[in-house]
């Protein structure tokens, strides 16, 4: 399972991970299950993912979210385990499946360590999916397949800007790895069409509301008494601010959600692929606001060489971030140090209402299991090895 922002990393090192696990596990009779770790409602917004799964014949159907499937109660049962990819810390609403954990894989800086037997790889690489394909080559041979790797590849483009140094994200495993793929699969597109095509598709918000761009990429962190949401958006930052209705928009999210504010990480690239960043923050809360804004234009580690903007709203703070390499991975700990300040202690990232109760519990014991017929592990199975034939679930073999 990927992390609770279920972008195409987070969602293609699950599959390539559990397609792995389940061609190369002695263990007899365990269904590996790639869990996309959002609501299938919400799938339709990770618009990179959508589009790269579809050209690759992936169908939508094929896939596991996780309203549909009871991790609590199979872990009550005892028959969970439970490898995390591009994360290794499970939100507060998910920390009853800790003691579950058995495997991570990671490209963030270690917050917490894991003692054995979890096995833990977490490295500085720039897309998750650049470990997921090492550990798949060094198993047994001849396990990546055609669609396997062309998920991967188009993976660690996007994710690594593709492999252009100036974006500050790309690592020498990171190329290795797709050279690997290319020498496997010298049929892969080139890697300037594949780039082009998931940047255009992670791009392409013009059929979403606010609302939708604002939890398209939405991180969250929290403490005792605040909780503050980060989106990713990606349209430039001057047009965001003057979105129609985007106050009350802004109001209305936060409101719903117990948001005590919200920080907008606008971002675009150039032909070189270059990034230009800009940040709005927002906050009823003018103390709040004021304390946040203070924390990342005097943020040393790293620096983020804000300019103000100007912002049509007294409650936005608008700023061109001058350091374009500083990625929302490396603007989080500012904002939750300075959420510390403020009065409450910073948490880990999290989704701070749990996932609606499954529809498709995969533990008879799930107060649904008497309406929906549970998912069995046979049905599991089977839904997961469609995933690399692109046939619908339920259609002959």
């Amino acid at each position: 399972m990927g992390n609770e922002a279920c972008d195409l990393d987070s969602t293609v090192s699950a599959l390539a991970m559990a397609y792995f696990l389940a061609q190369s596990s002695p263990a007899p009779g365990a269904a590996f299950v790639p869990v996309l770790n959002i609501p299938r409602a919400d799938f339709a917004l990770r618009t990179e993912t959508t589009f790269l799964l579809r050209d690759r014949g992936v169908p939508a159907a094929s896939l596991i979210f996780r309203d549909e499937i009871d991790l609590g109660g199979l872990h009550h049962a005892g028959l969970l385990s439970l490898t995390l990819v591009d994360h290794h810390v499970l939100p507060g609403a998910d920390a009853a499946l800790e003691e579950a954990v058995v495997e991570v894989l990671d490209h963030r800086p270690l917050e917490r360590e894991r003692g054995p037997p979890c096995r833990v790889t977490v490295e500085p690489v720039g897309s998750c999916a650049t470990l997921v394909t090492e550990r798949i080559a060094q198993g047994p041979p001849g396990l990546l397949d055609r669609t396997t790797a062309a998920l991967l590849h188009g993976t660690i483009l996007l994710d690594c800007i593709n492999l252009s140094p100036a974006a500050g994200k790309v690592t020498p495993r990171d190329v290795a790895c797709v050279a690997l793929l290319e020498e496997r699969f010298p049929e892969l597109p080139p890697r300037d069409s594949v780039f082009g095509a998931l940047q255009a598709a992670k791009f392409d918000v013009s059929g979403l509301t606010t609302e939708q761009m604002l939890r398209k990429d939405l991180k969250v962190i929290s403490g005792d008494e605040l909780v503050l949401a980060i989106s990713g958006v990606y349209v430039d930052l001057e047009t965001f601010l003057l979105r129609p209705g985007l106050l009350q928009d802004l109001d209305a999210f936060c409101q719903a959600r117990g948001y005590a504010g919200l920080v907008a990480m606008t971002v675009s690239f150039d032909e070189r692929h270059e990034p230009t960043r800009k940040l709005a923050v927002f906050s009823r809360c003018e103390s709040l606001r004021g304390t946040l804004c203070r924390a990342l234009e005097e943020a040393t580690a790293p620096s983020l060489h804000l300019q103000p903007l100007p912002s049509p709203w007294p409650c936005v703070g608008a700023f061109a971030q001058g350091n374009a390499l500083a990625s929302r991975k490396k603007v989080l700990p500012i904002l939750r140090a300075a959420l510390g300040g403020a009065g409450a202690a910073g948490g880990p990232e999290e989704e701070v209402v749990p996932p609606p109760t499954p529809m498709n519990s995969l533990v008879e014991e799930c107060p649904l299991a008497q309406a929906v017929p549970p998912l069995c592990p046979q049905d599991v199975l089977e839904r997961v090895s469609r995933i690399a034939t692109g046939q619908p679930p339920g259609s002959p073999k």
